[in-house]
């Protein structure tokens, strides 16, 4: 899992520092964290979901999540402050790399009917967002240990300035964007 990191020290900096001209390889964005994070939205019918999603986390990422809250109360939602709605893992450093490693070319390619993601789900200011369907994708999740399919939403900050740079970056590390 050392190929992403060695591959963005030997090939992407070059690669950036030729395209945009940097002076210095401190201006050279580079990845900063991946977080991954799991919104439940019926965890008051079933408190169980909760463990169940932190778990299935805990063996995509080999991390352990937190619990996100909720910040206000909305009635429409049947939602109370500080309720437990979901949970979350922050990646970096070499975890970080492995998760994208194993992202782009083991759980993606699964994905049915997939031509590549969206080159427009960034956020202006060089970070990527981009959703799962289903944690199936992953080769550690178990199809029989699932209670149901979830979805996650996973996002790339990079310390890009502009999504340009962000986009290229995120390519050369081997994201499979459409064309």
């Amino acid at each position: 899992m050392e190929k992403l990191r060695e591959q963005y020290e030997k090939e992407v900096v070059p690669a950036l520092m030729k395209k945009f001209n940097y002076k210095s390889i401190m201006q050279v964005p580079k990845l900063e964290k991946i977080v991954i994070n799991i919104g439940l939205g019926d965890t008051r019918d079933n408190p169980k979901a909760l463990d169940n999603a932190m778990n299935d986390l805990k063996i995509i990422t080999g991390q352990q999540p937190i619990i996100t809250k909720a910040r206000k109360s909305i009635a429409a939602f049947k939602l109370r402050e500080g309720a437990n709605i979901g949970c979350k893992v922050t990646l970096r450093k070499e975890k970080m790399y492995e998760f994208a490693y194993k992202l782009f070319n083991v759980a993606l390619p699964r994905v049915r009917d997939f031509r590549g993601l969206s080159k427009d789900s960034f956020d202006g200011k060089g970070n990527y967002s981009m959703g799962v369907k289903e944690q199936l994708i992953f080769p550690e999740i178990e199809y029989d240990k699932i209670d149901k399919l979830r979805g996650m939403d996973i996002i790339f900050v990079t310390t890009a300035n502009n999504d340009e740079e962000a986009r290229e970056l995120l390519t050369l590390l081997g994201m499979p964007f459409k064309n």
